[in-house]
């Protein structure tokens, strides 16, 4: 779609498209319905359009009527033809958005070719397209030779371990990528023992999501370990993996030597009490994570507050949100967050909103008497 103002030498262009979009021919004067003129201008309208040429009523020219923008001819003549070429347009697009497009590996192929002699587009998001191990193959290599890529979606492919291979290939060669969303696939220990080495090497990815995955066991460890040598990324969202207290444990040896990392989110993991204090052991020493989401984790009160003294120990500390919520506190978790509030005045808490213990003594003081 062209912008209402054009460049010297196209106002052949804008009169023949707005003379589509009004549905008369360029250059006619309107004439009264049912006129013998009339009927000779849509004789010779009709004459004139060519095989593939777009009709009046069309989605593409009722959006330009909609935004008062000039419909361009190239379009129009070949808007409805099998093939479409724009060649030398500079459109100039920075955003690819194909989700939901059912492409699967054949369409994933297809346009893999397209994909790889961009140099313009910055953002690609290919979710939900049932991609599979060889679409991700395809996308992933015409990535690889796409350096002006910096944000890549593909949540809800259906990825595996076999998949994983290739993401790995991408975090290795492709050192513009700042964001990967990898969320809402199938991605298994295999899968973290595969991306945790090259998580580790990789030199530019900001900000990773993998949250609802299979990384647990062996390949929750694995990918930690790729985090701990990691020095570039800022945001990694691991939530609803299932990663349990090894998981826990390894991501808080990593939270000891990096120093890089500001928003971790692990709600939903399966991390009790002893992952949880494992997990604090690296906010003793931590000064740059900002944003820590353990919520929906059976760690108990008693769990949380072993995060919370962890935090209180580390004057350094640059924690300005601590996330427990759906976790069932009790009154010495709150006396405790008052203590530390003292020392972080920035730091919010976030717990759930019902107290077990409270409501008991209500019920005690208001007990009918006998």
């Amino acid at each position: 779609m062209r912008g209402p103002l054009q460049g010297p030498g196209e106002k052949e262009d804008q009169e023949e498209g707005a003379a589509a979009a009004s549905g008369r021919p360029a250059g006619g004067p309107g004439t009264k319905k049912g006129s013998d003129t009339d009927l000779d201008s849509d004789q010779e309208t009709e004459g004139a359009r060519r095989p593939g040429e777009l009709g009046e009523d069309t989605l593409y020219l009722r959006s330009c009527r909609a935004h008062s923008v000039v419909p361009a001819s190239c379009f129009l003549r070949q808007g409805s033809a099998p093939e479409l070429s724009l060649r030398h347009r500079g459109l100039g697009p920075q955003r690819l958005d194909l989700r939901d497009n059912g492409l699967c590996g054949a369409g994933a192929e297809a346009l893999a070719g397209a994909l790889s002699k961009t140099r313009s587009i910055c953002d690609v998001d290919l979710s939900e397209n049932r991609l599979g191990a060889e679409g991700a193959r395809a996308i992933c290599a015409a990535l690889v030779v796409s350096p002006a890529v910096q944000r890549v979606q593909l949540a809800g492919n259906g990825l595996e371990e076999q998949a994983a291979q290739y993401l790995a290939e991408l975090l290795l060669a492709h050192t513009g990528l700042k964001s990967l969303d990898l969320s809402y696939n199938q991605l298994n220990d295999q899968a973290g023992e595969t991306l945790g080495p090259a998580l580790a090497e990789n030199t530019g990815l900001t900000e990773l999501n993998v949250r609802w995955n299979y990384l647990r066991g062996p390949g929750a460890i694995a990918f930690a370990r790729g985090l701990e040598a990691n020095i570039f990324l800022r945001v990694l969202d691991i939530s609803y993996n299932g990663c349990g207290d090894s998981g826990a444990s390894a991501v808080g040896e990593a939270l000891k030597t990096n120093n890089v990392l500001e928003e971790l989110y692990m709600s939903n993991n399966r991390i009790s009490e002893a992952g949880a204090l494992n997990l604090g052991l690296g906010l003793r020493v931590n000064q740059t994570l900002r944003i820590l989401a353990v919520s929906r984790n059976p760690m108990r009160s008693e769990g949380c507050s072993g995060v919370l003294k962890s935090v209180q120990a580390n004057p350094q500390s640059a924690l300005e949100l601590l996330d427990f919520s759906d976790i069932q506190v009790n009154r010495e978790f709150d006396d405790l967050a008052s203590s530390v509030k003292v020392i972080l005045p920035g730091l919010c808490i976030k717990t759930a909103a019902r107290r077990v213990e409270y409501k008991k003594e209500l019920l005690a003081i208001f007990r009918p008497s006998e």
